[in-house]
């Protein structure tokens, strides 16, 4: 790439912020739409929910699709100290999802650089970020 080829920095982060500007946009307009079509969706999953138990049923075909009524648990903590706890206790660790805090790893590789846990992956980026100029 020859000098007259190179675009200029100030010109590429111009473009930069007004692409980013008309994403910004055009996202809050999409999620707005969205937000709304959720709304209605949940208007009609309640209806047909109320139906479903007022029928007692599981499960009901209709010309338009097959409507199921199903049941979810959502378990979590409110003290995490009683559930580490119950935990070593009862030898089931696998209670918890396999998942790594990202800063809490950074922070302690940080104030342990010597200190590498077996089977610990990483990769890193290199990311640009551009902030408008202040006035």
């Amino acid at each position: 790439m020859t000098q007259e080829e190179i675009i200029p920095m100030d010109t590429l982060a111009r473009v930069y912020i007004r692409l980013r500007s008309k994403i910004a946009t055009l996202t809050q307009e999409y999620e707005a739409k969205v937000e709304r079509l959720q709304a209605q969706k949940d208007v009609v999953a309640n209806a047909m929910k109320d139906q479903m138990l007022a029928l007692k049923s599981t499960s009901l075909k209709t010309e338009n699709g097959h409507v199921i009524l199903s049941k979810h648990t959502k378990y979590w903590a409110s003290d995490w100290d009683s559930m580490y706890q119950f935990m070593v206790q009862n030898n089931c660790p696998y209670l918890l999802e396999k998942r790594i805090a990202q800063k809490a790893m950074a922070a302690y590789l940080a104030d342990h650089p010597n200190t590498l846990p077996g089977g610990l992956n990483s990769q890193t980026e290199f990311e640009i970020s551009v902030r408008k100029p202040t006035q």
